[in-house]
């Protein structure tokens, strides 16, 4: 598979739609960057059976660089619960490495892009009903959100994510400001990041020695041009963030998530169809 100057325009163009969206929604900009680097990759031949790992994997491996860039951006806000991420950072790594460095690989693409699809729509219908948590609901204690940072890091390796799709909502539904929400999980997208990168690398050391521009499952040319783009827009969503009324921070986030959704579920069709 080549990098011809149409797919890079795309990879730049891709890389700063994502990078902005991790700065104004948390979500490290992998429920963008997967379906559309699937898109781009099967477009430049990549085979069926690799394309969903290939763009779960390089996704993922981007949120690496923009989560530096947004978490910046919104610490100068003064709105990151750090106590909040060093408690789920722990239990994030281990549901990572778990989740990048075995069941990724063993995944089939069908069922890769079905996970996807149900967790994406799963999680835009949860932001859009706006219920209201109980205002006595608090977080659980370092136990309790230990284990939910293990299932975030686990879930977000299988769908390529920084984890703000469940690591928002779960927040929110705890009484956590939302601003304070979106901020604290581009924050917790760099430990996602790393402990599913280092499995994906690991995991997909076979694949990656007979294709050119592998590494693991990674497609480190994909990767280079993405991060280009997304560092310098990924600021620029994080300002975003804290001008927008909540609603409207919903809205888009749930809109965002079903066209997503609906993308995967067609790929995922398409795959079993195969």
């Amino acid at each position: 598979m080549g990098m011809d100057i149409p797919m890079v325009i795309a990879l730049l163009a891709l890389g700063a739609v994502g990078g902005f969206a991790a700065g104004l929604l948390g979500i490290g900009g992998g429920m963008l960057l997967v379906p559309l680097l699937t898109m781009l990759f099967s477009w430049q031949g990549m085979p069926v059976d690799l394309v969903v790992h290939a763009a779960i994997a390089t996704s993922m491996t981007s949120i690496l660089f923009t989560s530096i860039s947004s978490v910046r951006a919104h610490q100068k806000k003064g709105t990151i619960n750090w106590k909040l991420v060093m408690t789920m950072a722990p239990g994030i790594i281990v549901g990572g490495l778990l989740s990048g460095g075995a069941a990724f690989a063993a995944l089939s693409t069908a069922w890769l892009s079905l996970f996807f699809a149900l967790f994406v729509g799963y999680s835009g219908w949860n932001m859009l009903r706006n219920k209201k948590p109980k205002p006595s609901r608090q977080l659980p204690g370092v136990v309790g959100t230990s284990t939910v940072g293990a299932g975030i890091g686990f879930v977000s390796g299988l769908v390529g994510a920084g984890g703000g799709f469940l690591s928002v909502p779960f927040m929110v539904w705890c009484n956590v400001a939302l601003h304070t929400a979106v901020s604290t999980s581009a924050a917790l997208g760099f430990p996602i990041a790393l402990a599913n990168s280092i499995g994906y690398v690991v995991s997909g050391v076979a694949e990656g020695m007979h294709r050119p521009g592998m590494l693991g499952f990674i497609y480190w040319p994909a990767l280079l041009v993405l991060i280009c783009a997304s560092v310098l827009t990924a600021p620029v969503g994080a300002a975003m963030a804290h001008r927008l009324p909540v609603g409207t921070l919903k809205r888009v986030f749930a809109g965002l998530l079903f066209v997503l959704s609906a993308y995967m579920l067609v790929k995922a069709w398409q795959a079993f169809m195969v």
